[in-house]
């Protein structure tokens, strides 16, 4: 019999679920954070951002949306977001430059989106159980993917924000 993949044994002091006022179930005591990396190509137009695709057992698994999780009770959304995608994606700290937040507040629960661009090359990669495959996705091709929901409701304003560095949210 194999074994069926499940969440890491590792869990943070932020990890459990919150019933929302929404109505709905969300992960995160103290809400969630991510983070989407932008890549630009030669001519400076953001091309690619990283995603996770999630694992078949997760939270509305078999979906591709940012690396991210739990904020810890003393974390910032941003140290949050910056230390989970380190976690499940293999990104270097040193080769995010953070360009502000975008926040989904439900009042009792929050989601925040870190957006960021590289500052030097590099290839992320599943590092743990939490994801399926995690890989630079041409911004073209990010709307065909079957998104994780509320990134995929998400992605057209994301993406201006990417793309339109003065319109980005402040750090």
């Amino acid at each position: 019999m194999t074994a069926r993949p499940g969440p890491s044994p590792t869990r943070h002091p932020g990890d459990g679920w919150v019933q929302c006022d929404c109505g709905s179930r969300h992960w995160g005591l103290h809400g969630a954070a991510g983070l989407l990396l932008a890549r630009r190509g030669p001519d400076g137009a953001v091309d690619a951002v990283v995603l996770q695709h999630r694992a078949l057992w997760s939270d509305q698994g078999g979906t591709w949306g940012v690396p991210g999780g739990a904020i810890g009770p003393h974390e910032s959304a941003e140290q949050g977001a910056l230390r989970e995608s380190a976690e499940e994606a293999g990104i270097p700290l040193s080769a995010v430059h953070v360009l502000g937040s975008v926040v989904l507040d439900h009042g009792t629960w929050s989601y925040t989106t870190v957006l960021g661009e590289t500052l030097t090359p590099f290839e992320p990669s599943a590092t743990d159980a939490e994801s399926l495959e995690v890989a630079w996705v041409p911004v073209d091709e990010v709307a065909d993917l079957p998104l994780l929901p509320a990134f995929g409701e998400a992605w057209p304003r994301l993406r201006r924000l990417l793309e339109s560095p003065t319109d980005t949210p402040e750090p």
